[in-house]
């Protein structure tokens, strides 16, 4: 009989399920990858078969071009869809079943079965209500395998009521400028839109051009987002007085010149910091976060309540120190390729 856990092995490239030959958000391509979300830390194209759920199916193909055929003429990837809740065989004894894991559109933890034992990788999650994808579920297992993007105590993110609220408030205090919004373009962007309408802000949305394509993917999957309008197809008098959406990149870029007088905002868990804010010249911090902060890492652990905690990309120490001091086993994965994003 194999020992515990053999079957489940972390690579520096992803995490290798032995017994299926496949993969878990692999940073290079293979035969087969299972993809929690999105977001180019954990997705990519050129695998030779790539499982996820259909939104995060439609996101790399928005993303990746990995619904269309290549200069070569080798056509795209198969792309297996999951619905959260659905469980499918990979083969060699493992189930895997998709449940929400409340980051972005279409994010999912993804729960392996085999052999008696559970294994569930977060991928990247939140705990906080978002009106642009589906809550977070808790799932009880043997090991649990959760981020730490935000893991040291100083994390804590405020309600975004709050943070929309100091928006708002740059908003109508100064009709003659415009609020230009950093956000990353995948999932906070759309969050920051969302929550703004949740608000009562129902006036039209202006947006950089990189933002569109992405928007309306969101609202072909179901997601309101009201009226949005390109900055390119308007003037200044026209922004003037007016909520306006980029990537974090446009802040201070040329782009930024057509618009009147802008303060200069991002939405982002980093904002917490302040140094970050003075080195993008930030006027309006706004800290937005999709990852989940210092006590719902912690929280989230306790009420999955692993035999062991497998901690991924960030503050890994803190997190492991928690855990060993709460006698609670834990380890540190050195996975390569996850980066802070402009979260």
């Amino acid at each position: 009989m194999s020992a515990p856990f053999s079957w489940i092995r972390p690579e520096p490239w992803g995490v290798h399920v032995v017994p299926a030959d496949c993969w878990i958000d692999p940073g290079k391509a293979v035969d087969r990858a299972l993809v929690t979300h999105g977001h180019a830390d954990h997705a990519r194209g050129g695998h030779g078969e790539t499982v996820a759920t259909p939104e995060t199916l439609a996101i790399m193909a928005l993303r990746y071009r990995t619904g269309i055929e290549d200069e070569t003429g080798e056509m795209p990837s198969k792309a297996t869809p999951v619905a959260y809740g659905e469980t499918i065989r990979l083969g060699g004894g493992v189930d895997a079943t998709y449940i929400p894991a409340g980051h972005v559109l279409g994010s999912a933890q993804i729960v392996l079965e085999h052999a008696g034992e559970t294994v569930v990788i977060t991928g990247d999650y939140k705990r906080r209500p978002d009106p642009t994808c589906a809550p977070f579920k808790v799932a009880p297992c043997d090991i649990f395998i959760t981020e730490a993007t935000f893991g040291l105590p100083v994390f804590t993110h405020p309600p975004i009521a709050d943070e929309m609220g100091k928006l708002l408030a740059a908003h109508r205090e100064h009709p003659d400028r415009c609020v230009l919004v950093g956000a990353y373009a995948l999932g906070k962007a759309q969050r920051v839109i969302a929550e703004l309408r949740a608000a009562g802000h129902h006036d039209p949305i202006y947006l950089h051009g990189a933002m569109e394509k992405m928007c309306r993917l969101y609202e072909e999957h179901g997601v309101a987002l009201g009226e949005l309008r390109l900055v390119a197809d308007h003037g200044k008098d026209d922004i003037r007085g007016s909520i306006v959406i980029s990537p974090p990149s446009a802040l201070g870029d040329r782009w930024s010149r057509r618009l009147p007088d802008p303060i200069t905002a991002m939405a982002s868990g980093w904002m917490r910091v302040r140094g970050r804010a003075r080195q993008r010249n930030v006027e309006l911090p706004l800290v937005i976060s999709d990852h989940a902060d210092w006590n719902e890492l912690t929280r989230t652990i306790e009420e999955v309540d692993p035999r062991e905690t497998w901690i991924t990309h960030g503050r890994e120490e803190a997190l492991l120190r928690w855990c060993q001091l709460g006698q609670r086993r834990a380890r540190a994965l050195a996975l390569v390729g996850r980066e802070d994003e402009d979260e």
